[in-house]
């Protein structure tokens, strides 16, 4: 069994005692649920380089990535450097993230939010809608088909856009005609290694209609720049600025070298 195996399997067992504790229709009780929240697919349809922001405390691949900062703080501080959103790791056991991350944010900034989580039951959609979220991952390596028609109409339907995940071009005959956001992971899911080139390898395959997002890898601001060239909307950063004691700075750092390669 191989890692994205191992976290699959954890999740549904976890969402199983979640449901006998929280039935869903507890989340409608949430303030945010008949809350419209920030379009993330506005955020990543404006003009250049549109940088989603990560914050996430450890990985399966890299360990303890940054356990000091606090979710806050690193929301103000990307917002105020020009992030133009923010995906934020919900999961506990292998990312060390949690639902009231996400909640606490999402009270007090503009910038929409995206959850980033092994998404496979609608219950989890609902949920996402009720902490906050504009937008939900989906991971297509993890659902069939029918699966992600489902769970696209749901979350559409709540007011939530959704960003289609793949990692390989098979991965395309499971997309949804309602997706309207398609990303690519340059991080094997199974393995956990980078290639920094699969994004641009697989542009050409990637349908004309969707917003295109980079995900993983990324280190400098000479990346973005090949691949916005090549097409894409928008790029997820974690790690690289996770990794920084202030992330937030680190995030100033790259987005004001990002704009000056774009004059």
């Amino acid at each position: 069994m191989d890692v994205l195996d191992k976290i699959i399997a954890f999740k549904r067992s976890e969402l199983k005692c979640k449901k006998k504790l929280l039935p869903v229709s507890k989340f409608e009780d949430s303030a945010f649920f008949k809350c419209e929240m920030p379009s993330f697919y506005d955020a990543l349809a404006k003009p250049g380089p549109s940088i989603i922001g990560e914050f996430k405390r450890k990985s399966p691949s890299n360990g303890i990535i940054n356990i000091n900062t606090e979710v806050e703080q690193v929301a103000r501080e990307y917002e105020e450097e020009g992030i133009a959103a923010m995906s934020i790791l919900t999961d506990m056991e292998f990312f060390g993230g949690a639902d009231h991350d996400l909640r606490n944010v999402a009270g007090f900034v503009k910038i929409p939010l995206l959850r980033k989580d092994f998404i496979v039951d609608e219950y989890q959609v609902v949920e996402s809608k009720s902490i906050g979220a504009s937008a939900i991952l989906l991971i297509a390596t993890v659902l069939s088909k029918k699966e992600v028609g489902a769970l696209t109409e749901l979350s559409l339907n709540l007011g939530m856009d959704v960003l289609f995940e793949i990692h390989d071009e098979k991965d395309l005959e499971k997309i949804s005609h309602r997706i309207k956001i398609i990303g690519v992971n340059n991080r094997n899911l199974k393995t956990f290694e980078v290639n920094m080139d699969h994004s641009g390898e697989l542009f050409s395959r990637l349908p004309e209609n969707c917003l295109k997002v980079a995900e993983s890898g990324f280190q400098t601001y000479k990346e973005v720049t090949k691949l916005f060239t090549t097409g894409y909307n928008a790029f997820l950063i974690g790690g690289k600025f996770m990794r920084s004691k202030n992330p937030g700075k680190a995030a100033a750092r790259f987005m004001k070298d990002l704009k000056k390669s774009m004059e």
